[in-house]
């Protein structure tokens, strides 16, 4: 008998499903799980852990405890349409990532981790995007924003993107 499904599309279960002959177990397909439901979502909410544990197999604790451990999953709420990190590696931090990691909350109105009213933008501080020549760094969804400045960066936000993952 098939659990009844009330978070998971029959897309999203699909999508998982395609990925297990790549994989050389159900749980190994855990992680592209909970990416493929938070790219669609912008959150992996409880009721989704237990329904991804069901189609994989698995005690929902496991699917929680992978969850848990990786920065780029909410649980509770879905995060902004545009999810900006902003590098604080030691690189854009002497290059101003501090000022503009400030800049970008405050003039937005949010705190680090905090999404906007309106849901378009929720901005979190990273440890290293791997861009150091380019100093300080955003990732804007799947965009790679450097060098820049509280102006640019900004601007750079306000621009439309490709969804959230």
């Amino acid at each position: 008998m098939i659990a009844k499904r009330s978070v998971l599309t029959d897309e999203m279960v699909a999508k998982i499903e395609a990925l297990a002959p790549r994989y050389p177990n159900r749980q190994a397909l855990t992680l592209p799980a909970l990416h493929i439901v938070n790219a669609e979502l912008r959150h992996v909410p409880l009721e989704a852990v237990a329904e991804i544990a069901a189609i994989l197999g698995l005690a929902p604790a496991e699917v929680q405890d992978t969850l848990s451990f990786y920065q780029f999953f909410y649980q509770a709420k879905p995060h902004g349409t545009v999810r900006a990190f902003v590098c604080r590696s030691i690189s854009c931090a002497l290059r101003g990532g501090d000022q503009l990691l400030e800049h970008l909350c405050h003039s937005n109105g949010i705190q680090p981790y905090g999404t906007t009213a309106d849901g378009s933008l929720t901005i979190e501080p990273a440890e290293c995007l791997g861009a150091c020549d380019f100093a300080p760094c955003i990732l804007a969804n799947d965009d790679l924003l450097m060098n820049m400045t509280p102006d640019t960066a900004t601007a750079a936000l306000k621009q439309p993107r490709a969804k959230a993952t």
